[in-house]
């Protein structure tokens, strides 16, 4: 995503580098919040806004998990002027590739989209930064859209430092949802639609299998997908 470094990092992913995770640190499970919704006995909908680095990935990631029912690439953090791509790649607006995740919290809560936020989707210890993209736009942060989604991510965060589970501290910010702005249609279900990318098959398709191997109660192999007009 960082257009001056993407040769180079390519070039090294070639040689068997892989920029997404620490080689001390493979993607693992997490253990389950203790503070976390109650799942009602009907369906509804409930909205998460999610930033963990470049949103082809977490997209592409959050279209596999069981009881999502939309993923939309977009940016929150900045103002509605200033979410156009080339604009928040400068890193100066505020924004962060985000994803809006809209799910049925009877078959999924908020604490269990957030485990797999924390464990699989990214690495919450790494500053303003993820894998090989660089800048405040692709930091870690949760928007949270009320109260309760304050509380649990909240008490997350707290319970995953106190029991050490990351080698370093978590730098996820907790900020409440001012706005979510659509990123560009090219950006929508990027990873469906370029499965082969190097980029994607380097970064991004990894995490879906590490969704399948520690989650598969989670996982779902046919993912949701954006109707035809976000195209």
């Amino acid at each position: 995503m960082n257009r001056l470094a993407f040769g180079a990092i390519l070039a090294l992913q070639a040689l068997g580098f892989s920029a997404c995770a620490r080689a001390d640190e493979p993607a693992r499970a997490v253990p389950l919040p203790v503070v976390d919704e109650t799942k009602p006995h009907t369906g509804t909908s409930e909205v998460a806004v999610l930033s963990g680095g470049c949103f082809w990935g977490m997209q592409g990631l959050f279209e596999h998990v069981t009881g999502v029912r939309e993923v939309v690439a977009g940016y929150a953090g900045g103002s509605a002027g200033s979410a156009q791509y080339e604009t928040v790649s400068g890193g100066s607006t505020g924004h962060a590739e985000s994803v809006r995740i809209t799910f049925d919290p009877s078959t999924i809560t908020y604490g269990e989209i957030l485990r797999v936020f924390f464990s699989v989707a990214h690495d919450p210890t790494e500053l303003d930064r993820q894998g090989p993209d660089s800048g405040t736009q692709y930091r870690s942060n949760i928007f949270f859209t009320h109260a309760t989604q304050e509380k649990i991510a909240r008490a997350y965060v707290a319970q995953l430092a106190h029991a050490h589970v990351f080698h370093d501290p978590i730098v996820t910010r907790l900020d409440p949802l001012r706005g979510f702005y659509p990123a560009e249609g090219y950006h929508q279900d990027y990873l469906l639609h370029n499965p082969g990318s190097l980029y994607i098959v380097m970064n991004d398709q990894p995490k879906i299998a590490n969704l399948k191997k520690l989650y598969p109660n989670l996982y779902r192999d046919t993912p949701v997908r954006l109707a035809s007009a976000w195209r």
